[in-house]
Parts: structure tokens; sequence; C-alpha cells
């Protein structure tokens, strides 16, 4: 048989359920997933491997109108995956009010395949399903339309099958036993971020951003020492909480995931650094690994 391969990008509003989706498809936590939008920074790679084809998935951050030069950074790492796309999977949340002509228009020039997923019909009627397919149909004419609930793995075979059918032929890109491109330090930091999403509120998860300064494996245990990045020292207060208790349940609750995640005993340290604007300062945006 001939092998095939092919990119896959995930694409659609902040809190369609882009995450949920990738991670159900790829079978391993890959990005971190919240209540709350937004939660995706980074173009993140899922790979599934297979005797027959190699299928390259990216997560991407929700689109969005940016505010600040952090999300316009966002919205190019959305802009590259649409490029390299072989197809093309728009996630949409049932309940959406139908105010997505942004991300149409990021889909008008593309030459990949388009399945639309239509998300969280548990949460919905058959009558509304039908709805939105028929909405779908004749304002996207996609490839392929599917309804599923990501948060609960129904449905999500054929969006499997859709895309398997649909890969070009080709060698596989990535070394077979490869599940992502990125590493164990970027994983790491996203799970204490994952927990400051979850922990707090308002603009504290997004003013917020998360170093791994130190990596040390030895024996039995590694040592993990984290920055947590804020603008002003009234979030840097919040963040730390009274008498350090606020910063111990983060670090409890990640070393807990980190745990888990790497199969070994985690010594974890964080500290809470102050760097005023820094979603507007280019500099910063760089060493975080926002820009070129």
């Amino acid at each position: 048989m001939t092998h095939k391969a092919g990119f896959v990008s995930i694409i659609g509003k902040p809190n369609a359920g882009k995450s949920t989706l990738m991670n159900q498809l790829v079978g391993e936590k890959m990005a971190i997933i919240t209540p709350k939008a937004q939660t995706t920074r980074h173009r993140i790679l899922g790979i599934v491997n297979h005797e027959d084809y190699q299928i390259v998935f990216s997560d991407t951050p929700g689109i969005i109108k940016p505010n600040y030069k952090l999300q316009e950074n966002m919205m190019h790492f959305v802009d590259d995956a649409l490029v390299d796309a072989d197809i093309l999977v728009f996630v949409t949340d049932i309940n959406e009010k139908q105010d997505e002509e942004d991300v149409l228009e990021k889909l008008k020039n593309t030459s990949a395949k388009v399945l639309v997923v239509i998300n969280k019909i548990d949460e919905s009627t058959n009558d509304l399903i039908e709805e939105k397919i028929n909405y779908w149909k004749e304002k996207l004419n996609p490839h392929g339309i599917v309804g599923c609930a990501a948060l609960h793995s129904y449905n999500t075979e054929p969006v499997m099958s859709f895309i398997t059918e649909n890969l070009p032929e080709h060698p596989a890109y990535y070394e077979k036993d490869e599940l992502t491109d990125r590493s164990e330090r970027f994983f790491v930091s996203e799970m204490i971020r994952e927990k400051i999403f979850k922990f707090y509120k308002k603009e504290i998860p997004y003013s917020t951003e998360v170093i791994i300064t130190s990596f040390k494996e030895a024996k039995d245990i590694i040592k993990i020492s984290a920055e947590i990045v804020v603008e002003r020292d009234s979030q840097k207060n919040i963040i730390i909480g009274t008498g350090g208790a606020m910063l111990k349940k983060v670090g409890t609750y990640a070393r807990q995931d980190m745990e888990e995640f790497l199969h070994k005993k985690v010594f974890l340290e964080m500290f809470v650094k102050v760097i005023p604007d820094w979603r507007n300062r280019e500099n910063y945006l760089k060493s975080f690994g926002y820009a070129e």
C-alpha cells in the first residue's frame, strides 16, 4: 500500500473546543484545556502515526481581532497553519451566534480540503443541529460536515475517517515514534499556565507567561524551576496569594500533572517576576517564543 502523510490544521474561534478535539484525535493531552477563551497561544503539533499514514495536527490559537502585540503574533501562527495545511478542520460551537466572518475570511483563499466540525452537539437539539448543517453547507460548501461532542469523545470517529481518507500520498514528515515537535519543558510550562487559567480570574491568566528556567533530570527526580511573569505588582500579589497560599496551590496541582506526564518524581519551585507591558514588547515576545 502507498503511504499517506499530511498536515491538518484545527482552526476556529476561541473556546470552540479546538484543543479538546485535537487531544481526542491524537490520544494524548497535547494542548491545555480550560473553560476560558484564548487558552492556546502557540501552534502546537500533535503527530498520529500508523503503519500506512502519518497525520501532523496543528492546534492553533482562537481567531480574534488582536488588541496587543502578543495577540497579533498569535494570529501569525494561525496564518502559518493555514498555509501549511492539506486539510483544515474548522471547529464551530453549535451555540455560536454565527459571527465567524473573521474565520471565513481566512478560509477564502485556501486550497486545502475543509471539514466543518460542529462541536458541543450534546448541548443541543436535533432541529438546531440540522439548521447548523444547512447553514454551513450554504455558507461555506465544505468538503465535509460532522457534528460531535469532543469533550465526551462523542462522534469524533467520522472526523478521523475524513482526515485519513483525504490525506495526500506522501512519505512521513517526522520519525514514526515522534508525538510532537514540542519539548518536555514546553509542556511543563503549559501545565503551570493551565493551573493559572483554572485558579485565577479576570485579566490575570492573560497577563501571565510561564518560563522554565531550569530542568535538571537526576536518577529518581526531576528538579524544575519556573518563573511566572506578570505585568504589574498587584498581579504578582494576587498570584502569590496570602502567605503564598495561591502559588502553593498552583504548584501542587501542576506538579501532579508533571509527574504523571514525565513518569518521575518532580521537585518544583516557582518565582513570580514583574515585566511591565511584556505583551506589547517585541524583545520579550521573541524570547518567550512568540516571534521569529
